[in-house]
């Protein structure tokens, strides 16, 4: 028996392996090109100080709604496979989170968050780890491939009491989620407090994300009370401001059984094709977010590159001004012994050293400045020689202070930065010029892509 199974295993593998969707495909695509090891975008943006996310390669579709309200029912008929429990009485008791894998398989809190680390804060919620699990199948059905569903815990008013803070963990999980279905059922529980009052908080901020659907509809009995059931819930919803907006739609849904033929519309392909969009759009974003990621990462490197060339032009500067200053700073010293020197030689000495010519030529320029000398008397002669001393140990230090320069990257370094910015321009944008074009192709004919 092992043996089929594991045989049964390996053919899913395959197939899943062969059969996987255009959407699947790009999704996988982007999210490779974000966390490959060498050439991963989120590595690169790492070098030139950007921090980037990579892409989820699935939706998350969260379900809410009072107990026995159907989530469960509907997620096994999405998967077409029993996956969850489902029964009258509350079975979903915590969270739990249902994806397509390689083999069927259940997976504790600990491990479901280690599957999905961006869910790692609801460990912060004091007793929920213990009620996450994971449902992994290999179904390939509709397109529960691109699909995480996360069933919440039925909702009921009274004195139940949860081991931890559903509400607050609703809301939290509803930010992270792409859609979020609440599910009504006629039988007396659509009008639960509790699930009103989430899904009023959900509104104010997600309120893009959230479709109402009248569940198990062909149980409300006749056309007649079905109309009654939705105008008493479109009442109790509307009295609350948040959700008292233009455009309300609650489509009726019901699991179909053949066994058990109904007169009443079923709009559950309507829940289908709101996934297929949600799916479409994700994909768009998932691009989107690539070429603007690839925009940053670009801006970035050229800002590094600029800023390294503005540092080097400031170090020349800085190199030249100190040059200058220390050239000023040893002149000093270098004049008043030279004067010194020339001052203590005679005459003959000069002609002889300097020859006549030059010894004239000296003359003449030395001429204001031993005017100047000595017109001073000898007291202040050497509070002049101790300034000139002092400016020149203040040029000195000036010159050195001016020699300290920005550091600037290395030939090899801006080489790399080079060859990042090239590969980002030049491979990555490629790449996703092709997954859009491959993506647009599955709607539009050849000839609108030109």
């Amino acid at each position: 028996m092992s043996g089929k199974i594991k045989s049964r295993s390996a053919a899913n593998a395959d197939s899943i392996a062969g059969s996987i969707s255009c959407d699947e495909r790009i999704l996988r695509d982007c999210h490779q090109m974000y966390i490959d090891s060498d050439s991963g975008l989120i590595s690169l943006a790492q070098s030139v100080g950007v921090t980037l996310l990579p892409p989820r390669k699935k939706i998350t579709i969260m379900l809410m709604g009072n107990h026995s309200a159907g989530k469960s029912s509907f997620i096994n008929w999405y998967v077409e496979e029993h996956i969850q429990r489902t029964g009258v009485a509350i079975e979903t008791q915590g969270f739990s989170f249902v994806t397509s894998g390689r083999k069927r398989e259940s997976l504790t809190g600990n491990a479901t968050l280690h599957l999905y680390p961006h869910f790692k804060p609801l460990q912060e919620f004091k007793g929920l780890s213990e009620y996450l699990g994971t449902e992994i199948c290999t179904s390939r059905q509709k397109r529960f491939s691109l699909v995480t569903f996360v069933d919440t815990p039925g909702l009921v008013d009274g004195d139940m009491i949860y081991p931890f803070d559903v509400d607050q963990a609703i809301l939290w999980l509803g930010n992270l989620c792409d859609l979020i279905l609440v599910f009504f059922d006629p039988m007396g529980q659509a009008l639960c407090k509790r699930t009103l009052n989430i899904v009023e908080m959900l509104n104010e901020c997600q309120g893009d994300k959230l479709r109402f659907y009248l569940s198990k509809a062909d149980e409300a009995g006749n056309e007649s009370d079905r109309q009654r059931v939705m105008m008493q819930i479109v009442q109790e919803l509307c009295k609350r401001p948040g959700l008292n907006k233009c455009g309300f739609d609650m489509p009726t849904i019901y699991i179909p059984n053949p066994n058990k033929p109904s007169r009443c519309v079923n709009q559950i392909e309507e829940v289908c094709r709101t996934i297929e969009k949600t799916i479409n759009q994700t994909v768009q974003n998932t691009l989107n977010s690539l070429e603007k990621d690839c925009e940053l990462i670009i801006e970035a490197v050229a800002d590094k590159l600029n800023a390294d060339r503005q540092s080097s032009i400031d170090n020349r500067r800085a190199r030249c001004k100190g040059c200058l200053l220390g050239l000023l700073g040893f002149s000093v010293p270098l004049l008043l012994l030279a004067f010194l020197v020339l001052g203590s030689l005679s005459k003959e000495m000069l002609e002889m050293l300097l020859g006549v010519e030059g010894k004239e030529v000296l003359s003449l320029y030395l001429t204001p400045v031993v005017r100047v000398i000595d017109s001073v008397s000898s007291e202040h002669q050497l509070y002049c020689c101790g300034g000139l001393v002092l400016l020149s140990f203040i040029l000195l230090i000036l010159a050195r202070l001016s020699f300290r320069t920005q550091p600037t990257l290395s030939s090899r370094q801006k080489r790399q930065l080079q060859e990042k910015l090239e590969y980002v321009q030049e491979v990555v944008k490629n790449k996703k010029k092709k997954l859009y074009e491959e993506y647009l192709r599955q709607s539009v004919g050849d000839h609108d892509m030109d």
